[in-house]
């Protein structure tokens, strides 16, 4: 008798995990209780996966064998809990891909610099000829790209939540950049329980695996004190130099692996900032690791582009350039951004408050930051915050708007920064919607 696979979520997580499910021989019951996207229901469909959608039926769910959750739905939500209390076995979309394949698997996660990591460590293993996919919180699902087959590698983003979700998954190399408060609503507004989400990722490795780690990030050194490692840790630093790791200075990045060294100028790397030297090192010891040759990984830390909506520059109207960092979506990406200015900026800001705390950017609002225009429902707190700092605070209630005031208070030279520092969900979609929506509403000035 087939065993049966419910999930909980239709979409690209849960029909990535439905479909391979289906291919590996399980009874799969898809339940969604709000409207999927129409793509998901088709795939759903043609796969011939029944499904159910507008709400969860506990009498069906509760007929699994097995429950794979979107990671949007916390622990805490009641049908988790009755799954739960049945003794069903509840898993995340990750660690159900990862039973299915012998691949290696480099997993990067933090709170900034996932997506770009991911996206350069894919780009340097595929100039260098590797089969290699992208995936995970970005893009494609992991449990898809297993599905799918013919992958030698698999790069993937892993967020905490799910992480929150993991039993056995095991990678060869995991990176953990960097670790500021993000999320808290979802781990009861205590940072260490999100501190231990983030160390999840390397709970299954091994001897013969790498934990690549930020060594100036002081959670993440100071959690691992008296912590033992199975994985050999391999730290990178733009403070202090390192026998087997990354590091920089000045004026180039140093990848040392015990018996080889690699150099290469800060000024010819594709990404530029002193978050996407971070982001370089990372990727280039992770391909050092794994022995991709010194020229392909020069040749691609080069040409590698930034991700869309991530210090994106979009143009420049009447002399003010405009600034696409829309995945900015708490205080730590934003005070990068912020950081990386050179010129005063208008800074357009705001949209659903996960509990952030703007001091950290008061330093760099007071030196970088001529005016704020805020750009959600409810932006008191911005004002609360930056009020004795900056003069002018505006208040907007959406893009076009928003966009309009800041060219009307830029002059010429500067900067108009879209860098929010929450989340998107009041106004937008997404991260990606509100992006969008600010390069048309540039182009449109």
């Amino acid at each position: 008798m087939k065993k049966r696979l419910v999930i909980l979520g239709a979409g690209e997580s849960g029909t990535g995990a439905a479909i391979l499910g289906r291919k590996q021989g399980y009874d799969v019951f898809v339940s969604d209780s709000g409207t999927p996207r129409a793509r998901f229901l088709d795939e759903l469909r043609k796969e011939g996966i029944g499904f159910e959608t507008g709400q969860h039926s506990e009498e069906r769910i509760l007929e699994a064998d097995l429950l794979i959750k979107s990671p949007g739905i916390p622990d805490v939500a009641e049908i988790v809990r009755s799954v739960r209390s049945k003794g069903i076995p509840v898993v995340s979309e990750i660690e159900f891909a990862s039973w299915f394949t012998d691949k290696k698997i480099i997993a990067i996660t933090g709170t900034n610099g996932k997506t770009t990591t991911t996206s350069l460590m894919h780009h340097i293993l595929v100039k260098a000829g590797k089969k290699a996919a992208k995936g995970g919180n970005i893009g494609t699902s992991f449990a898809r790209l297993v599905a799918e087959g013919g992958y030698d590698y698999y790069v993937l983003e892993i967020s905490s939540y799910q992480l929150d979700g993991i039993d056995r998954f095991r990678p060869h190399i995991s990176i953990l950049l960097n670790i500021t408060p993000d999320h808290l609503d979802r781990y009861d507004q205590d940072f260490e329980k999100y501190i231990d989400s983030k160390f999840l990722i390397i709970k299954n490795q091994k001897g013969g695996d790498y934990f690549i780690y930020n060594l100036d990030d002081e959670v993440i050194t100071e959690r691992m004190k008296g912590m033992l490692f199975s994985a050999k840790t391999v730290p990178i630093s733009i403070r202090q130099t390192v026998d087997f790791g990354a590091w920089a200075n000045d004026e180039e990045i140093h990848l040392e692996t015990g018996k080889t060294s690699f150099a290469m100028k800060i000024n010819d790397l594709g990404i530029q900032g002193k978050h996407n030297t971070y982001n370089s090192m990372a990727a280039g010891i992770a391909a050092r690791i794994l022995e991709i040759r010194k020229e392909d990984i020069r040749d691609s830390l080069s040409d590698f582009k930034a991700e869309p909506h991530r210090l994106e520059k979009v143009g420049c109207v009447s002399g003010v350039e405009f600034i696409n960092d829309s995945k900015a979506t708490n205080v730590n990406a934003t005070w990068y951004a912020l950081e990386s200015m050179e010129r005063p900026v208008i800074w357009i800001a705001g949209g659903v408050d996960k509990g952030n705390d703007y001091s950290v950017l008061e330093p760099l609002v007071s030196k970088r930051v001529k005016a704020i225009v805020c750009l959600g429902i409810d932006n008191m707190s911005i004002h609360q915050a930056f009020g004795k700092t900056v003069d002018i605070i505006v208040n907007t209630q959406s893009m076009e708007e928003a966009v309009k005031m800041a060219h009307h208070l830029a002059d010429k030279e500067e900067i108009v920064l879209l860098s929010p520092a929450c989340a998107s969900f009041d106004l937008f979609e997404n991260y990606e919607d509100r992006g969008r929506q600010f390069k048309m509403a540039v182009r449109e000035l």
